[in-house]
């Protein structure tokens, strides 16, 4: 198997809404973007399948002295071997990289969050860096993009959160901060029990308000220069606004299921927002 199949496979198998946007591409954008992901999945994976928290750690330190050793034209795994030839081409930056792992590391140092701005730091280590690194790779001609794609990143990461609250709490890991749990009376412990309550419903109203208010906000910063090149991302967000629609149809039961979008909406979701250009 060949660096790419490894990366391709990799993705394939994460069963990731993000795979979708992907079969827009040209290949070698579509190889460069797939070297990304499949990265972004090991370090996840890495924390996440890892039951010896000192493990993990040793793990993430191997990622860290692998990304260095990329940028220098020493690398041993596929990942690093199919992602370092797309270094140069898209600008990707090592600070970047290491920022994502940081943002593993992360979870192994907490698993709540006393405020928004301590999760808006979260969020920005595993998706904003992620969001910037994607933008380049598909084509940013303008610095405006790199802020939609960062704050893009953001609102991809807080539908998330939306989305796997019940699953989060199952592995011990709460991410609505704490602030707004006291704001609207809900407990940890209501989270860890999976207690659906009225009071869980306004406070997850709240959050998927200012969740669509993200997209909003990337949107708006989005050149119409770069929109084209950027239908991706835009495929993306297409999935996970309808995502956030079907949690409020639902009436917000997150705690005990996981919602989710067939593949074939998925890519139907995708095909219409890419022929609209």
């Amino acid at each position: 198997m060949s660096p790419d199949e490894y990366c391709q496979q990799k993705t394939a198998q994460s069963g990731s809404s993000f795979y979708y946007s992907f079969l827009f591409l040209t290949p070698e954008r579509r190889r460069a973007i797939t070297a990304l992901y499949a990265f972004c999945r090991e370090v996840d994976d890495t924390v996440d399948e890892c039951t010896d928290e000192s493990v993990a750690r040793v793990k993430l330190a191997w990622w860290r002295k692998e990304i260095s050793g990329m940028y220098e034209g020493k690398q041993s795994h596929p990942v690093t071997q199919a992602l370092q030839p797309h270094l140069a081409p898209y600008k990707l930056q090592e600070q970047h990289l290491q920022a994502i792992i940081d943002g593993m590391e992360m979870d192994l140092n907490q698993s709540r969050y006393l405020d928004y701005k301590a999760l808006q730091r979260y969020c920005w280590h595993v998706a904003s860096v992620v969001g910037i690194l994607s933008a380049s790779i598909f084509g940013a001609t303008r610095p405006e993009t790199l802020q939609y794609a960062e704050k893009l990143g953001h609102a991809f990461q807080l539908t998330n959160i939306i989305r796997d609250v019940g699953e989060d709490a199952r592995k011990g890991r709460i991410y609505l901060p704490i602030s707004e749990l006291q704001q609207f009376n809900v407990t940890a412990a209501d989270l860890l029990n999976a207690k659906h309550s009225e009071n869980f419903e306004q406070l997850m109203k709240f959050q998927v308000a200012r969740a669509q208010a993200a997209y909003d906000e990337a949107f708006a910063l989005l050149p119409k220069e770069d929109r084209r090149a950027q239908r991706p991302g835009l495929m993306m967000a297409a999935i996970y606004r309808t995502l956030l629609t079907e949690v409020e149809a639902d009436g917000y039961h997150v705690l005990k299921q996981r919602i989710s979008l067939t593949p074939i909406r998925k890519l139907w979701l995708a095909w219409k927002t890419y022929i609209r250009g």
